[in-house]
């Protein structure tokens, strides 16, 4: 047992985690126990490291003294907060995304049944355009037939007519006295002439032109092969994540061992804009701390006016005004508050 371990009991010893089974109190590159704590690093040393690795390192500070704060640091209790509130940020985020692969799914659903509706509304409005134009060709061919049929019977009868005429000529030579021959060829030089006349006028009238029935298609409705590229567009649109986590503060472990930096190792960094509501633009920021909640306190002192606690929310939009303080309070007030808000 070394002077910062204490002993332990193997049924202890096996109720620990499995990877604090695995640490060792040596070092594993110097295999020399750990006997001192680099603030710098925020890791333990062996008397090697500190020649090898830390030799511009200012704040070494023995281990077993650091050792005695961990325990019964504040940083533990805020660790198993960070801990708990990232596991049920996590749950969150689970029960979140669940909810949008469900709500993925019934769009999808929604999306389908949209791409089939529209399909049927496209499928009977043709049928309707369909039935319409077969209507339309079945009425037009009626009356078409109907005129010829008209026609043909007329030329029908006419041409029973002068078959049975050509007979009675034939009779006629053969039979006829010279009177009835002068009087029949009368008759037959008639009825031919009207024949031939109603002929004439047929054609002249445009009756025997040739009448055919032609489909032209829409334009409109052959522009759709054309023209029309796709039933439709599936997009994927993003929204901004709007579920509040809860704060977790950042690279902490640090703080397990309370040190004091120096001026090499502060290296300034932009973390959040603050949103300064417009009937406050006029601020004096004497000082500034961020909660362990991760909501940001502002400082507001103006030279004869009042000092004033701003309240930030963590994404830096303004929330409420703390606490006033009168002008004959300001300085006393002043440099308390900037000693609270620096501690």
């Amino acid at each position: 047992m070394s002077k910062v371990h204490n002993t332990m009991s193997t049924k202890d010893y096996h109720n620990l985690p499995k990877f604090l089974q695995e640490i060792s109190s040596q070092c594993r590159y110097h295999k020399k126990k750990y006997e001192l704590y680099c603030s710098f690093h925020a890791c333990p040393c062996c008397v090697t490291c500190i020649t090898d690795d830390h030799k511009k390192c200012q704040e070494m500070k023995p281990l077993l003294d650091i050792l005695k704060q961990v325990k019964s640091s504040a940083s533990v209790q805020l660790f198993e907060k960070d801990l708990k509130n990232v596991k049920e940020n996590l749950e969150e985020i689970i029960k979140y995304l669940n909810s949008r692969m469900n709500t993925s799914n019934s769009q999808k659903t929604k999306a389908a049944e949209q791409i089939r509706s529209m399909r049927k509304s496209i499928d009977d409005f043709l049928n309707k355009l369909e039935q319409k134009i077969l209507n339309n060709l079945e009425s037009k061919h009626s009356q078409l037939k109907s005129k010829m049929n008209t026609l043909l019977q007329q030329l029908k009868t006419q041409a029973n007519q002068l078959s049975q005429l050509q007979s009675d000529f034939t009779k006629m030579t053969q039979y006829a006295t010279e009177l009835q021959m002068y009087v029949g060829l009368r008759e037959i030089e008639k009825t031919t002439s009207e024949a031939a006349k109603h002929l004439e006028d047929l054609k002249s009238g445009g009756q025997l032109d040739e009448v055919n029935l032609e489909l032209t298609i829409s334009s409109e409705l052959q522009s759709i092969l054309k023209d029309v590229k796709s039933f439709g567009d599936i997009n994927i649109n993003t929204s901004p994540f709007t579920l509040q986590l809860k704060a977790v503060r950042k690279d902490q472990a640090q703080y397990l061992v309370h040190t004091t930096p120096t001026i090499e190792q502060i290296k300034p960094s932009f973390l959040r804009q603050l949103t300064i509501p417009q009937d406050r633009k006029n601020i004096y920021i004497k000082a500034c701390t961020i909660l362990p909640d991760g909501k940001y306190l502002i400082l507001d002192s103006q030279l004869h006016k009042n000092i004033n606690l701003l309240l930030f929310s963590n994404d830096g939009m303004f929330m409420r005004e703390v606490v006033k303080f009168k002008e004959t309070h300001g300085i006393l007030a002043s440099s308390e508050l900037i000693q609270l808000l620096l501690h």
